[in-house]
C-alpha cells in the first residue's frame, strides 16, 4: 500500500518517505510557523508583553504622573439688574441670542422688552474653577460688558442667576460642557477699587465669592506607558488607599480608584482641602510595597536626607506619605537649628495632625516670608484646637499679611469662625473688628468672600470740611455734634437721604449701608478718604501672603535675608 501511496508518487523515491511525511504534518500544523518573525510570532510576543505585569516601582510617582491640577475657565452671559438708569439696551449679537435662549428656557416673560430697560445690562461672566473643586465651593465671578455696549456704569447692580460652562472650539464648532458654575450677587466695579477717570473701569468688575461649583473636579494619575497594566493600576490604587482613606458616612473608603489600566481616579482627602497640589505630591511619594522589615531602614535613610537642605523637602514628603510610622523621625528633626529643615518637618507633622508642629510653624510664619503661605495653610487644616490659639497670636504680628492671613485661616475653621464675631452689614458683606497689637489697618477683601476687617484700634476720619464719597455720598462733620459725621446721599430722581453717626470706621460703614449704599460704595468712600489723607490708618486690599515665594539659601545651606516691603510708599494704599 505504501508503494501506491500519494507520498511515494509525490516524492518519487522511498528515501523521501519519512521526510515527506514530516513535511506533510508540519504543513497541517501550519507551514508559516517554519519562518522566523512571522505574523503569528509577533502577535504572540505582543500578547505575552501585554499579559506580563511590570515590576512595581519604589514610589507611585515613578509609575504615574498627576492629572487635573490645571484650572478650568468657564463663561456665560447674564443680566445685571437694579441699575439706577446706567444700563442700556442690548444690541443684536450672538451674546444676546444666547441670553434670550437661556431666559426662555427659564420661562422669563417678555425677555426682549426686559433687555431694553435702562435698569438692565447684558454682561459676559467668567470664572476659574480650580483643581479639585467640589460641589458647593465658591468662586469669584468676573464681569464685563461687550464691546460697543451702551451701558455706562455697573456699580450697585445685581448679577441675576447665570450658568457658566466650559467652552472649546473643536473643528470649527463650539462645544459646551454641562453647567459647572451657577452665580449671582452684588457687582463690585473696578472704579470702586481703583478710582480714576477711565470710564472703562465702571463697566468691569467682579462678584466676590458669587459663584457656586456644580460639578466635582476629580484629580487623577496617568500611568506611564511602561507601567500600563490593569494589575499595576489596581496595585498602585491599593497602595494609595492604605495611606489615604476617610469615612463616607459609616463606610471606610479609600481616595483612589483604578478605573482603567492606565488611569487612577483620586478623590480629595478632607485634610488637604484647598491644597490639591500638596495632596498629589504626597500621593506620588507613597511607597508601592506594603510596610515591612525594610521600612525601618527606609526611615533611617529618609532621616539622613531630612538633615540635608538639598533633599529635605522631598524627604519630608516621603515621610508624610509613610504616615504614622514616620512621626518619630519627623519629631526628631524639629531639634535642628536650621529653620528650613525644621519647617519641612513641622509642615509634614501638621498634615499628620500632630500638635508638635504648631510651635515651629508659628515661629516660621513670624520670621520667614517664604514660609507664611504654606505655614498658615498647614495650621488652618490642623485638627488640634491649639492651632486656633496659635493663629490668634499671629494677629499681633507687625506684618499685615501675616495678620490678615491668620485671620482668614481662623475664619475658614469651624472652631475659629465664631470667635471672630463678625456681623452682616446689609445683604452683601460682613464687618469684623479684630484686636491686634500691630499697627491699625482697614483690610478690604476682593477675593473669596466680601468682608471688611478692622485690625487694631483705628482713629476717626479727619475730615476738615467735607468728603465726596462714592456715587453721590457726601460726608461732613456735624458742627452741632462734635465727634459725629453726617452722611448724605444725593441721587437724580430720588429723595435725598441722610444719617448722622459717630465718627468711627465701623459706624461710618454701617451708616453708608443704612441709606442704600452697597459694598462698592463703602470701599469707594474709604479709598477716597485715604487718597485725601482723611484716613490716617492703613487701607489695604487683599494683603495675603503669596504662595510662590522662594526660600533662598547660600552654598552652605544658610538662609539669605529676604526683604519684603510691608508698607507701600505714597498714600499708604496697599494691594497685594
Amino acid at each position: 500500500m505504501l508503494r501506491n501511496s500519494p507520498i511515494r508518487l509525490a516524492c518519487g523515491h522511498p528515501a523521501w518517505h519519512f521526510g515527506a511525511l514530516a513535511v506533510t504534518l508540519l504543513c497541517i500544523a501550519g507551514c508559516s510557523s517554519l519562518w522566523p518573525g512571522s505574523k503569528e510570532d509577533t502577535e504572540g510576543q505582543r500578547l505575552n508583553d501585554l499579559l506580563k505585569v511590570p515590576e512595581p516601582p519604589d514610589l507611585v510617582r515613578e509609575a504615574a504622573i498627576p492629572r487635573g491640577l490645571n484650572a478650568i475657565n468657564v463663561e456665560g452671559v447674564a443680566i445685571v439688574n437694579g441699575l439706577p438708569g446706567t444700563g442700556g439696551p442690548a444690541d443684536p449679537s450672538m451674546l444676546r441670542d444666547q441670553l434670550l435662549e437661556e431666559m426662555k428656557r427659564h420661562d422669563i416673560k417678555d425677555p426682549n422688552q426686559f433687555l431694553e430697560l435702562p435698569e438692565t445690562a447684558l454682561v459676559r461672566v467668567q470664572a476659574v474653577v480650580p483643581a479639585g473643586a467640589q460641589r458647593g465651593d465658591s468662586v469669584d465671578l468676573l464681569i464685563s460688558t461687550p464691546p460697543r455696549s451702551k451701558v455706562s456704569n455697573l456699580s450697585a447692580g445685581w448679577l441675576m442667576d447665570t450658568r457658566l460652562r466650559h467652552q472649546q472650539n473643536i473643528q470649527n464648532s463650539v462645544r459646551k460642557s454641562d453647567v459647572m458654575v451657577i452665580g449671582t450677587g452684588q457687582v463690585l466695579t473696578r472704579a470702586n477699587l481703583q478710582g480714576g477717570s477711565d470710564d472703562a473701569l465702571k463697566v468691569e468688575g467682579r462678584v466676590v465669592g458669587g459663584g457656586r461649583i456644580q460639578i466635582d473636579r476629580k484629580l487623577g494619575l496617568i500611568l506611564r506607558p511602561e507601567f500600563q497594566h490593569v494589575k499595576m493600576s489596581a496595585g498602585l490604587a491599593a497602595a494609595i488607599n492604605r495611606r489615604f482613606f476617610f469615612f463616607d458616612g459609616t463606610t471606610r473608603r479609600g481616595i483612589a480608584k483604578a478605573t482603567e489600566d492606565d488611569y487612577i481616579e483620586i478623590d480629595m482627602h478632607p485634610r488637604y482641602r484647598g491644597q490639591q497640589a500638596r495632596l498629589m505630591a504626597i500621593v506620588g511619594a507613597i511607597g508601592v510595597k506594603p510596610e515591612s522589615a525594610d521600612t525601618q531602614q527606609r526611615l533611617v535613610d529618609l532621616g539622613k536626607r531630612l538633615r540635608e537642605p538639598a533633599t529635605a523637602a522631598d524627604a519630608a514628603n516621603q515621610l508624610e506619605a509613610l504616615g504614622e510610622s514616620a512621626i518619630p523621625t519627623l519629631t526628631a528633626a524639629l531639634e535642628t537649628n536650621n529653620p528650613e529643615l525644621k519647617f519641612y518637618a513641622a509642615e509634614a507633622l501638621a498634615y499628620l495632625d500632630r500638635v508638635e508642629s504648631i510651635e515651629p510653624l508659628e515661629e516660621a510664619i513670624r520670621i520667614q516670608p517664604a514660609f507664611r503661605y504654606p505655614g498658615l495653610a498647614a495650621l488652618e487644616g490642623l485638627e488640634q484646637h491649639l492651632a486656633v490659639e496659635s493663629l490668634q497670636r499671629l494677629l499681633d504680628q507687625p506684618s499685615l499679611e501675616t495678620r490678615y492671613g491668620a485671620f482668614c485661616a481662623i475664619r475658614r475653621r469651624a472652631d475659629g469662625r465664631l470667635s471672630l464675631a463678625g456681623k452682616a452689614i446689609g445683604k452683601s458683606f460682613r464687618l469684623y473688628k479684630v484686636s491686634s497689637e500691630g499697627s491699625p489697618a482697614v483690610v478690604v477683601s476682593t477675593n473669596e468672600t466680601p468682608e471688611i476687617v478692622l485690625l487694631g484700634t483705628l482713629g476717626p476720619l479727619a475730615i476738615p470740611e467735607f468728603l465726596f464719597g462714592s456715587d453721590g455720598f457726601l460726608l461732613k462733620p456735624e458742627p452741632s455734634q462734635p465727634g459725629q459725621i453726617r452722611i448724605s446721599r444725593f441721587q437724580a430722581g430720588q429723595q435725598d437721604k441722610r444719617v448722622t453717626v459717630p465718627n468711627s470706621i465701623e459706624q461710618i460703614v454701617a451708616g453708608i449701608v443704612s441709606i442704600g449704599g452697597e459694598y462698592g460704595d463703602v470701599i469707594g468712600t474709604l479709598r477716597k478718604a485715604k487718597e485725601a489723607g482723611y484716613l490716617k490708618d492703613q487701607l489695604a486690599f487683599d494683603p495675603l501672603p503669596r504662595s510662590l515665594r522662594t526660600y533662598h539659601r547660600d552654598d552652605q545651606g544658610n538662609e539669605i535675608d529676604e526683604t519684603v516691603i510691608e508698607e507701600p510708599t505714597g498714600n499708604g494704599l496697599a494691594k497685594k
